[in-house]
C-alpha cells in the first residue's frame, strides 16, 4: 500500500491503537502520553503533533456522558449510601479516564498527521508526491 493512501479513518484508528499513522507497525508513544519523535519502524516524524489539551477534553466529555447517567440511574433505582456511591464511581471515573486518554491522544495525532496540520504538512506533501497517480485510459478509438 502506498504511504499516501492512508485514509483519515485508518490513520485515526492506528493512532487509537498507539501505532504509527503512516505504517501501522511502529509505536507512537515512548511513554504513557509522550509521543515518540519518530516511528521506530518507518521513521515517520511524529514530533510535530500539537494535541495539547484536546484529548483530555474529549475524554472528560465521553466519560462524563457515560458515568453521570449511570450514577443517576443507580441513585434513582437503589438509593445507596453516599460513601458507597463514592467508593464505586470515583474509581470507575478515574480508570475510564486513564484508559481512554492515550487512545484519544493517538487518534488526535493520527488526525493531525493525515490532514497535514502543524509541521505535518511537509510530510503530507512528500507522501502525496510519492503516491502513484491513477489515470483513466480511454480504450475506445476516436
Amino acid at each position: 500500500m502506498a504511504a499516501g493512501s492512508v485514509s483519515l479513518t485508518k490513520a485515526m484508528w492506528r493512532g487509537f491503537l498507539g501505532k504509527c499513522p503512516n505504517c501501522g507497525e511502529g509505536h507512537m508513544f515512548g511513554r504513557f502520553l509522550k509521543v515518540a519523535d519518530a516511528c521506530d519502524h518507518c521513521g515517520e516524524e511524529l514530533f510535530h503533533q500539537r494535541a495539547d489539551d484536546f484529548p483530555a477534553y474529549l475524554v472528560m466529555v465521553v466519560v462524563g456522558h457515560l458515568v453521570v447517567p449511570a450514577i443517576l440511574a443507580v441513585e434513582t433505582a437503589y438509593a445507596p449510601a453516599v460513601w458507597l456511591q463514592l467508593a464505586v464511581w470515583l474509581p470507575v471515573t478515574l480508570f475510564a479516564s486513564l484508559a481512554l486518554l492515550q487512545p484519544t491522544k493517538g487518534s488526535i495525532v493520527g488526525l493531525q498527521w493525515q490532514i497535514g496540520m502543524h509541521g505535518f504538512e511537509a510530510g503530507k506533501l512528500r507522501r502525496e508526491a510519492v503516491a502513484p497517480v491513477l489515470v483513466k485510459v480511454n480504450t475506445r478509438a476516436a
